[in-house]
């Protein structure tokens, strides 16, 4: 029997984003778990690069599944390599659930990388592919919220196992991630496939007809429906003449593509806003927080998060991509400079470490613990405003039909690859270099925001295809683009003026199928307009 599929927008999003709430749980799996007196004790107190290690592990697998995202996006679809995904997690979760000591538990968490490594990439390229030029930031902000609320509940999860005894309390936190995979897992199959990704295979009636599904309802004669397959054909049949293999990410203005879609994702992650999602529980023992309360001011951050990013999705696509990328780093530069500032100015040394934390040899109390804690959150809430959203949105509309599963896979590559180098640095820099380390960050949110300026177009309100003209050789200085004017509202209006008139033998598309070669719909439209 034939599945049904759904084909409202936000249906799709909601379930496609829960592989980012994969990727939250297993974040803040850790987050909680990682100053309980059961994990350290069980674990033997890993400090150091033992602890980076463990909290690096996912990321490393994501760079692996990043890198068979690509070709296996490419075969089989962006759908059906969420769901090869999710293999991956049940069996990474699995071993977690089981692991006698440390390296196990770094193995169970680079499977369940994998998994993630393939969603986070996948999900947004999937979104970017069936939403409306109007709305695709604010659907693909759905993933971020996904991932932040996975942080929230799975945080909530971690602390409400803290007050289990014994192993029983990171087993059983580590168990409930089961959950959303399955989930997922079970909501795949009512997800129709991408019409682009159809298109690009040579299934174009079944590309017409989901096209025409997901944004007119099933009509294949609306205009837009008529415009956007226009624009879908005349774009891969041009890029078909395209260099294969990795060169196609190089030649002519490719390369501004590629350096956009993996500079925006490196930038996320060399902003520093990891370090307070993954290690925020120290961030709080420097300022002076312990035990519960400090467990319960790291949840506020998480709500924060969620609240924030909550807030972007109503005005990503009206105020644009530009203005968000740069202030947001400059803003979290400025957060990451008062709060290494404060804890370099008026911090104490605590060398055998706060609380018996070897992770953490510096605390501050009284009014400078309470601008530590401010800044943090605030730098949280700028993040979530910002970079969080906006690098996943831009880095998704970048790349061409030709090369965006692979092009997302590649910047996701960039991704959790600082993902994994910051994890594993930022224990052992706390123990080094202190405070310092926050100023090493903020200088990096300020050159985030000169590279922003100078070298990323603005992409919102402009369809998928239009965007490569913003990259391509003479196009338009990046400093001078803004959100809107674009062509393709320009040739919806011609196709209805021309079905007013009848000139278009009601612009038929599923007459219309070939790609290049035959007499597209493509090629009729051309015609008819010249």
């Amino acid at each position: 029997m034939r599945i049904p599929k759904i084909y409202n927008t936000y249906f799709l999003a909601v379930i496609a984003t829960i592989g980012g709430m994969l990727f939250g749980f297993d974040i803040s799996s850790m987050s909680a778990i990682i100053g309980t007196t059961q994990y350290t004790t069980y674990f033997d107190n890993p400090h150091g690069i033992i602890q980076g290690a463990i909290g690096s592990s996912l990321a490393a697998g994501s760079v692996v599944g990043a890198l068979l995202a690509g070709p296996i996006s490419d075969k089989f679809g962006r759908r059906d390599s969420i769901f090869c995904g999710c293999i991956f997690w049940l069996i990474g979760t699995s071993i977690q659930v089981a692991c006698t000591g440390w390296g196990m538990l770094i193995g169970g968490r680079i499977i369940n990388g994998i998994c993630v490594g393939i969603t986070s990439s996948q999900v947004p390229v999937y979104l970017a592919e069936i939403a409306k030029k109007e709305k695709r930031g604010s659907i693909i902000v759905i993933q971020q919220l996904a991932i932040e609320w996975g942080i929230f509940i799975m945080f909530f999860v971690g602390y409400g196992c803290s007050f289990i005894s014994g192993t029983a309390s990171f087993r059983t936190a580590w168990g409930v991630q089961f959950v959303p995979a399955v989930i997922l897992m079970m909501g795949i199959p009512f997800l129709p496939r991408s019409p682009r990704w159809l298109a690009k295979v040579g299934r174009l009636e079944e590309a017409i007809t989901t096209l025409a599904l997901v944004q007119a309802g099933g009509d294949t004669e609306d205009p837009l429906v008529v415009a956007e397959w226009e624009e879908i054909t005349s774009v891969l049949a041009a890029e078909r003449e395209a260099p294969k293999g990795w060169r196609k990410f190089f030649r002519n203005g490719m390369w501004k593509r590629t350096l956009a879609g993996t500079s925006v994702q490196a930038w996320q992650q060399l902003s520093g806003a990891n370090v307070m999602t993954y290690y925020v529980v120290y961030v709080f023992q420097m300022a002076g927080l312990t035990g519960n309360i400090n467990l319960i001011s790291s949840g506020v951050q998480y709500a924060l998060f969620i609240i924030f990013t909550g807030i972007v999705f109503f005005f990503i696509d009206k105020t644009g991509r530009r203005p968000l990328l740069i202030y947001g780093a400059i803003g979290m530069g400025i957060c990451q400079f008062v709060v290494g500032g404060v804890l370099g100015s008026y911090g104490e040394s605590v060398p055998g470490g706060v609380d018996g934390n070897l992770n953490v040899i510096i605390r501050v109390s009284g009014a400078p613990s309470h601008v530590v804690i401010a800044f943090a959150y605030l730098l949280i809430i700028v993040y979530a405003l910002t970079l969080a959203p906006v690098a996943w949105v831009y880095a998704a509309e970048v790349w061409s039909l030709e090369t965006r599963a692979s092009g997302m896979a590649l910047a996701s590559v960039a991704n959790w690859l600082f993902n994994f180098a910051l994890g594993l640095f930022v224990p052992p820099a706390f123990r080094s270099i202190s405070w310092k380390t926050f100023i090493i960050f903020g200088v990096l949110c300020f050159g985030a925001a000169v590279q922003a300026y100078f070298t990323y177009p603005e992409t919102a309100q402009k369809s998928l295809e239009e965007i490569e003209l913003m990259f391509s050789p003479g196009g338009p200085k990046p400093w001078k683009t803004k959100p809107g004017e674009s062509r393709l509202d320009l040739e919806v209006e011609r196709v209805r003026e021309l079905q007013k008139r009848g000139s278009t033998s009601h612009a038929t598309i599923g007459n219309n199928q070939a790609i290049g070669g035959e007499k597209g719909l493509g090629s009729i439209h051309r015609d008819v307009l010249s």
